[in-house]
C-alpha cells in the first residue's frame, strides 16, 4: 500500500471545495494544507475539511515541507503563475483546466516541469471517470471500428452579470475556456490533434466568447462537431460514431454517467457504472499512482496533449 499523498490546495473557490469533498472518498490522498490570499478564507476552508495547515499566502503553502503535491484551483489567468510557483518550490502539481490562458503559458510550464523532473498534469477529471475508461477500452478493442464522427456539446445558462468571472475578460471569462474545453478535450482523447479547424464564435455582452460551434478535421478523414455556449442549458451529450457501431453518452457526458453501444444493425447494449461523489477523486488516484511509480506525467492526460488542446482552442478563439 502506498502512503496517502499529502495535498496542498491552492485556492478556496467552488472547484477546490468539490475536490476536497471527493478526496474524502479515497485512501490515496488527503488534504494537509490550504493556501489563500486571506487568512479568513484559508481558515474557513480548513475548518470545513479538517485541514491542519492554513496559509494566508500561496508562497507559504508551496513552501510547506509537509505537502507532497499542489492542486491549483484558482481562475485561469492565475494558473500559470500559481503552477510555476509550485514547480519552483519542487512541488508536483495538478493544474485545473483550462490549463492556462494560452498555449505559450502551457509550453513554459511543461518545459519547467520537465527540466525540474517534477510531475504535472491538467485536471481534466473526465478522462478518469469509469464510463470514459470503459469507452477508451471499447475503442481500443475495435468495437466501433474506425471512428468517423465525434459529437459533443457543453452549454449552461448564466445570468448576464458583468461582475461574474465567466464574463470578465480580466478573469479569463468566456465559454470556450470554461465549458468548451470539455468537448475539445474529449475529441482530442479520441481523435488526437486536428489538422483542419473551422469555427463560428459569437461574443457575449462583455466581448468575451459566449458561444462557439467548431468543426475539426483529422488526417484519417474523421471529423468532430463540437459546441459550447453560456446562453443555454444544452443536452450536454456526446456521441462517438464508428464504422461498426456508435457510443451514445448520456448527459452530462463529462461527469459520471452511463452510455449505450448501438451496433450498425441496431442492437443496443446499455452500460451503467457505480457513482460516488462528483468524480474528481478519480484524477487524484491517478496522480498518486503516477507519483508512486515515478512517472512525471500521466499517459492518460499527457502534457504534450494538454499543449495541443490549448493550441486548438487558440485557433478557435481567432474566429471571435
Amino acid at each position: 500500500m502506498m502512503k496517502p499523498l499529502r495535498w496542498g490546495v491552492l485556492g478556496t473557490g467552488r472547484i477546490a471545495h468539490t475536490f476536497a469533498e471527493d478526496l474524502r472518498l479515497i485512501d490515496e490522498g488527503e488534504i494537509v494544507a490550504v493556501g489563500s490570499r486571506s487568512q479568513s478564507s484559508a481558515d474557513r476552508f480548513a475548518e470545513e475539511f479538517g485541514v491542519k495547515h492554513r496559509h494566508a499566502s500561496y508562497e507559504d503553502l508551496v513552501a510547506n515541507d509537509e505537502v507532497d503535491v499542489i492542486y491549483v484551483a484558482t481562475p485561469h489567468p492565475m494558473h500559470h503563475d500559481n503552477a510555476l510557483l509550485a514547480l519552483e518550490h519542487s512541488k508536483p502539481v495538478l493544474v485545473e483546466k483550462a490549463f492556462t490562458m494560452n498555449a505559450a503559458e502551457a509550453r513554459e510550464l511543461v518545459q519547467v516541469a520537465r527540466e525540474r523532473k517534477l510531475f504535472m498534469m491538467e485536471a481534466m477529471w473526465t478522462r478518469f471517470l469509469p464510463h470514459v475508461v470503459a469507452i477508451r477500452e471499447m475503442i481500443a478493442n475495435g468495437e466501433l471500428g474506425e471512428v468517423v464522427v465525434v459529437e459533443a456539446d457543453h452549454g449552461k445558462w448564466f445570468e448576464e452579470d458583468s461582475a461574474s468571472r465567466l464574463f470578465a475578460p480580466e478573469l479569463g471569462g468566456g465559454a470556450l475556456l470554461d465549458l468548451g474545453v470539455y468537448p475539445v478535450s474529449f475529441a482530442s482523447m479520441i481523435l488526437g490533434r486536428p489538422d483542419r479547424i473551422a469555427a463560428m464564435v459569437d461574443p457575449a455582452f462583455t466581448g468575451v466568447d459566449g458561444q462557439a460551434s467548431m468543426l475539426f478535421g483529422y488526417p484519417s478523414g474523421a471529423q468532430a462537431v463540437l459546441t459550447c455556449t453560456s446562453r443555454a442549458r444544452t443536452a450536454t451529450r456526446a456521441c462517438i460514431s464508428g464504422e461498426r457501431a456508435r457510443i451514445e453518452i448520456d448527459g452530462d457526458f463529462y461527469a459520471p454517467t452511463s452510455f449505450r453501444l448501438v451496433t450498425r444493425g441496431g442492437d443496443v447494449s446499455r452500460f451503467e457504472f457505480p457513482r460516488s461523489g462528483r468524480g474528481l477523486h478519480h484524477q487524484a488516484v491517478e496522480v498518486a499512482r503516477c507519483i508512486d511509480a515515478g512517472q512525471l506525467e500521466s499517459p492518460i492526460m499527457p502534457l504534450d496533449e494538454t499543449i495541443a488542446i490549448m493550441e486548438t482552442m487558440e485557433k478557435v478563439l481567432a474566429y471571435l
